[in-house]
C-alpha cells in the first residue's frame, strides 16, 4: 500500500506489475536522456556568440533530428506493445471472482462455488480498530489464493465504477450492462489495498478494495467454511 512520502510506484505483488514498473523505468530513462540533451543544447545556444553568415540550410542536421526521434520512439513502442499483449492475455484461471460496483460499495461472487457472495463496505472511522487503516479497511475482505491464476469479472449496478488494485497492476472499469474481464497472479501473501478509480458520486472516495492473499490450503479452509455457513 502507499505510505507517507511514497513518490514512486507501490511494490509489485504480481508479474504483470513488475513488467509495468520495468517499462516505467525504461521510458523514464529515455525521457531523462532527451531532457538532458535538449537542455544542454539550449544552454549552449543561449551563450553562443558566433554567427554562421553562409548557413542557408542544413540537410544533415535535419536528417539527424528526423531519424533519431523515430529510432527513440521505436525503443519505447516495442516494449510497450509487448506489455500491452501480455496484459491482455487470459490464462486458464484457477479461480473466477465477480466484482459488482454499487453506490458506494462492492459486492463479490465466487462463481466457482455455490452461495459464496458478500458485500464489502468501508469501515467508518468511528468503528475502526486501533490497527486499522482509515478510509481503506473493509468489513469483508476478498480472500484469494497466492500463486494461482485468478480471473476477475467486473461490472456495475448503477453508474460506471473502476476496480483498481495498484500493487497487482489491475484497473478494470465496471460498466452497467457490460462484463469486463482481466486476470492476475498474486505471487506473495499479504494485504493489498485499492479504491474505486472512476468518479461515481458523492461517496466515490469511500468504497475501498482489500485483497487478502493466502496460501492455497488456507484458502480451501476459508472457502469450505463459507460454503458450509
Amino acid at each position: 500500500m502507499s505510505t507517507w512520502a511514497n513518490l514512486g510506484l507501490q511494490d509489485s505483488a504480481s508479474p504483470l506489475m513488475e513488467q509495468l514498473i520495468f517499462f516505467h523505468d525504461h521510458a523514464l530513462l529515455i525521457l531523462v536522456m532527451i531532457t538532458v540533451l535538449v537542455g544542454y543544447l539550449m544552454f549552449m545556444l543561449f551563450f553562443n556568440s558566433y554567427v554562421n553568415r553562409f548557413l542557408l540550410h542544413g540537410q544533415l542536421i535535419e536528417m539527424i533530428w528526423t531519424i533519431l526521434p523515430a529510432i527513440i520512439l521505436l525503443f519505447i513502442a516495442m516494449p510497450s506493445l509487448r506489455l500491452l499483449y501480455l496484459l491482455d492475455e487470459i490464462n486458464e484461471p484457477s479461480i473466477t471472482l465477480k466484482s459488482i460496483g454499487h453506490q458506494w460499495y462492492w459486492s463479490y461472487e465466487y462463481s466457482d462455488f455455490n452461495n459464496v457472495e458478500f458485500d464489502s463496505y468501508m469501515i467508518p472511522t468511528n468503528e475502526l480498530s486501533n490497527d486499522g487503516f482509515r478510509l481503506l479497511d473493509v468489513d469483508n475482505r476478498i480472500v484469494l489464493p497466492m500463486n494461482s491464476q485468478i480471473r476477475i469479472l467486473v461490472t456495475a449496478a448503477d453508474v460506471i465504477h473502476s476496480w483498481t488494485v495498484p500493487a497487482l497492476g489491475v484497473k478494470v472499469d465496471g460498466t452497467p450492462g457490460r462484463l469486463n474481464q482481466t486476470n492476475f497472479f498474486i505471487n506473495r501473501p499479504g494485504l493489498f489495498y485499492g479504491q474505486c478509480s472512476e468518479i461515481c458520486g458523492a461517496n466515490h472516495s469511500f468504497m475501498p478494495i482489500v485483497i487478502e492473499s493466502v496460501p492455497v490450503n488456507y484458502f480451501i479452509k476459508w472457502i469450505s467454511n463459507s460454503v458450509n455457513s
